[in-house]
């Protein structure tokens, strides 16, 4: 059920699970501290409400998650910031944060991001013939300058099925990215809660 391709992890549950699972595995002593004005990241009971499990965190750890989230992976600095969150179940997420040094630059990589994420469901297609993507824009937050959130639906031809919910977010220099993943379709996507959770990490961020 995990595909890579190009580096890439088409299945976009399975990404965030293997996120998931990292963030277990890794001691404490290799976790990074936060610096002291580091943006503050979501807490497990911020993210969408599971039905039947509570959620868990791993540590705020600097640099680029490992491995990069489908989307958004490529464009990410390595002065980036992460957290993986996942549940006893099928659903995970995580949050990746980037202090950019100033706002105009922070307004680029927030576009990058969108830009992305806009042409994600057609690349994962070119680059896996057997991967089926459709993905949906939910629209413009207003918080702070503002969050946009998307969907992503993956499919694969050996029966597969994941849902992703992505935002962007931004508070003058700094830029936010949350995803959210769990086996399913759209019907499935947590959109109301995920947009909340949204707004919660964007109005953390300072």
């Amino acid at each position: 059920m995990q595909v890579r391709t190009r580096g890439i992890r088409t299945t976009v549950a399975a990404l965030a699970a293997a996120a998931g699972v990292a963030a277990v595995a890794v001691p404490a002593a290799a976790a990074t501290a936060p610096a002291a004005d580091t943006p503050r990241f979501l807490e497990p009971a911020e993210l969408p409400p599971h039905p039947t499990s509570p959620w868990y965190a791993g540590p705020v750890t600097a640099g680029q998650p490992d491995p990069l989230p489908v989307c958004v992976g490529e464009a990410l600095p390595s002065i980036a910031s992460h957290r993986s969150y996942w549940t006893e179940y099928d659903t995970n997420a995580q949050q990746i944060t980037v202090v950019e040094r100033d706002v105009q630059r922070a307004k680029d990589f927030a576009a990058l991001l969108r830009k992305d994420i806009a042409g994600c469901a057609k690349k994962l297609m070119e680059q896996d013939p057997d991967i089926t993507a459709t993905q949906k824009s939910y629209g413009r937050l207003n918080v702070e300058e503002g969050a946009h959130v998307y969907g992503l639906h993956t499919a694969s031809a050996w029966g597969s099925s994941d849902i992703g919910l992505f935002s962007v977010g931004r508070d003058g220099r700094t830029v936010t990215v949350v995803l959210w993943g769990q086996m399913g379709n759209f019907q499935h996507a947590q959109v109301s809660d995920f947009k909340a959770t949204t707004v919660t990490a964007v109005n953390k961020l300072y």
